[in-house]
Formats: structure tokens, sequence, C-alpha cells
């Protein structure tokens, strides 16, 4: 009689496990990254909602990518030369980061409010990558992980190459952020069950 109620505790022990592997994976595919730029002549202002983002709090570990071309100005112009001229769109259509949380304490998670991180990991962006050490925040809200940084990207660390002739009109180092709201990925066992 033992055996079976021990069997019994152990594969509830491993659903459990299971289950709050699952409950700390999320994932989305419409965040947002938007940067500023304060110039002299114009500000610089694009977004992009084209983000894919996946975090795991189980592991620490996460990763993001988006389009370049996914960066939309007020301006057709500008973005025109933002995509032809400054990031080289075509040669180097993706951005991506793959880091991890550093001092993440998951637990701490489950407690109402955002909640202060470091990230740490490798920023690609114009065939460059770069190690950085970013601040950010996290928050469970209604069963989803929102998920916000800010930091500068100095554009000579990337190899973007400003022309002469308009250098002194734009800032060398822009202010990028970050906002994901993600939600959680489901478990295997919830994928089997799912009606297809």
């Amino acid at each position: 009689m033992k055996r079976p109620f021990s069997l019994f505790l152990a594969v509830l022990w491993l659903l459990s496990l299971s289950a709050a592997h699952a409950q700390t994976r999320y994932l989305t595919k419409t965040g947002h990254v938007s940067f500023f730029s304060a110039t002299p002549i114009e500000d610089i202002d694009a977004r992009n909602q084209q983000v894919a983002a996946v975090l795991d709090l189980g592991t620490g570990q996460l990763a993001f990518s988006l389009p370049v071309k996914g960066f939309v100005f007020k301006r057709t112009l500008m973005q025109e030369h933002f995509n032809e001229s400054y990031l080289e769109s075509d040669k180097y259509p993706k951005a991506t980061f793959t880091g991890r949380f550093a001092g993440l304490d998951a637990a701490t998670l489950a407690l109402p409010g955002p909640h202060a991180v470091q990230v740490a990991g490798d920023l690609t962006l114009h065939g460059v990558t770069r190690r950085i050490l970013v601040p950010a925040s996290l928050e469970l809200q209604g069963g989803q992980l929102v998920a916000a940084a800010t930091f500068i990207v100095a554009s000579a660390d990337y190899g973007i190459e400003i022309p002469l002739l308009v250098r002194d009109n734009i800032a060398k180092t822009v202010t990028v952020r970050v906002d994901l709201t993600c939600a959680p990925v489901p478990s295997v066992a919830d994928a089997a069950r799912s009606p297809r």
C-alpha cells in the first residue's frame, strides 16, 4: 500500500514542478521599442511594435529580436535616411538582445508592484555586438509579465557613421525604451489538452 501512495506523491510532485516551470516562461510578439534623440534642428523619435521576446524567470534568461525596418518615424524622409544611410537595414535587417537577469528573485515578483532588476547581455545592432548592463523593471499584472527598460545607445559603439554634413546636428547617442507585455507560455501538458 505504501508504494502506490509514494508513487502518487512522486507523480504529483513532478506535475507541480512542470506547472511551476511553465509559469516562469513568458512570450510576446508585439513588444514595443522606441528611441528618442534631441537635436538642434529636429528631435528624432521612432517606434517599433514588432518586437518578439521570450523571458524565462526560472533560468533568468531573456532574448528579443526586432526588424530594423519596423521603426516608424513621423517623417518618411527621416525613416528612409535611417534605413538606407545609418542602420543599413537591407544589410543588417535585425537587432537582437540575449542576456540574463542579474539578481532576480522570482519569489519577489509575486509581491505587487514593479520590481527593479539588472539585465546583462549582448546587444547586436548594425552587425556589431556589445555587452551592456541595463536597469529594468518587472511586474506580474493579471497573469502577464510586464517588463520595461531605458538605456542609452551611442551610434559610434555600433559602427553607425553620421555623415560629416549633418554630424553637428545629430546627437551621438539615443535613448532607447523597451516595453514588453508578455503572456505565459503554456506548458506541454496544456498544449496537448487544447483542441486543435
